[in-house]
């Protein structure tokens, strides 16, 4: 996969807020599948799991099988590289404007 079907495939998991919900359950430990369909009651166990295979496809979640259960690992480098590419760089230049916008002013 090329780093811009990378970034797609990142950007289309991250545009759906439900799926932004599950990775920020998954920010401070794995869940289990169960565990995330206990935390999203609105949806059924089916579209549970057809969220997280998306959030699989864009590697932001991985899944690991031990016995039964099925655990779900956030994944954060590529929000990492989303941001590296997409909002660093862009960040940079806001501040540099900001900081010239200031010196002008106050000069």
């Amino acid at each position: 996969m090329s780093s811009d079907d990378t970034s797609d495939a990142v950007f289309k998991a991250l545009a759906a807020p439900v799926r932004r919900k599950m990775l920020d359950a998954l920010k401070d430990s794995p869940l289990t599948t169960g565990d995330l369909c206990a935390r999203f009651p609105a949806l059924d166990r089916c579209t549970v799991m057809q969220h997280l295979r998306v959030l699989e496809k864009a590697e932001l979640v991985i899944a690991q099988r031990k016995g039964r259960e099925r655990w779900n690992h956030l994944n954060p480098l590529p929000i990492k590289q989303i941001h590296e590419r997409w909002i660093g760089s862009y960040a940079a230049r806001a501040v540099d404007m900001l900081d010239r916008l200031k010196t002008d002013l106050e000069g």
